[in-house]
Parts: structure tokens; C-alpha cells; sequence
């Protein structure tokens, strides 16, 4: 789980998801926690299905099962809704660079 939780001085955050560890930044950083808790939950319960060890299609595949979640919502104002999506789609775009970075 998102187990490190360490806030940084220089205002980014260090979390880790789904055993991998970001340097995240942003306003709020107990926020950036609980979403990345949220992603890293989400991520394992897709790994646990057991179709694949591949972590880039791990977040992927939790990607479209959160935005399936978002859309089932049926937020009545969609302006909270879209900035959720983009938030989530801005944590996954990390996810997705760190693991090109370190070929993962």
C-alpha cells in the first residue's frame, strides 16, 4: 500500500504505489496521499485478478476501472467530476513517465 508518507520542505511529497516510490507536488499534500493510496489499492486489487504482473498494464487497467468508477458516479455537477479525471489522468501521466524512465 501507499505506506511512505513524507512530506518534503521544499513542497513535493514522497508516496509509494504500488512498490514504487514518486516524488509528487501539490498543494495538499495530505490530498496526494489519499489518492495515491487510492491508486495503489486500486492498482493491487487489479494485480490480484492475476492477468498480469506487468506494472505498466496494471495502471493502466486500474486507470480505466477508476475512470469507469467516475463516470458510474453520475456527479450531478460534472465540473468536480472532470477535475477529479484530470487529477487522476495527471497521476497516472507520472506513473506512466517513471516507469518509462526506469524501464519498468
Amino acid at each position: 500500500m501507499a505506506e511512505e508518507q513524507i512530506a518534503h520542505p521544499n513542497g513535493y511529497v514522497t508516496v509509494e504505489i504500488y512498490d514504487q516510490v514518486y516524488h509528487l507536488s501539490g498543494q495538499d499534500a495530505d490530498h496526494i496521499r489519499e489518492l495515491a493510496a487510492r491508486v495503489d489499492a486500486k492498482m493491487r486489487a487489479v494485480a490480484a485478478q492475476g492477468r498480469t504482473v506487468d506494472s505498466l498494464r496494471v495502471a493502466v487497467l486500474a486507470a480505466l476501472n477508476m475512470a469507469d468508477e467516475l463516470t458510474q458516479a453520475g456527479v450531478a455537477d460534472s465540473k468536480p467530476g472532470h477535475a477529479r479525471a484530470v487529477s487522476l489522468r495527471g497521476l497516472l501521466d507520472e506513473v506512466l513517465e517513471e516507469d518509462l524512465k526506469t524501464g519498468s
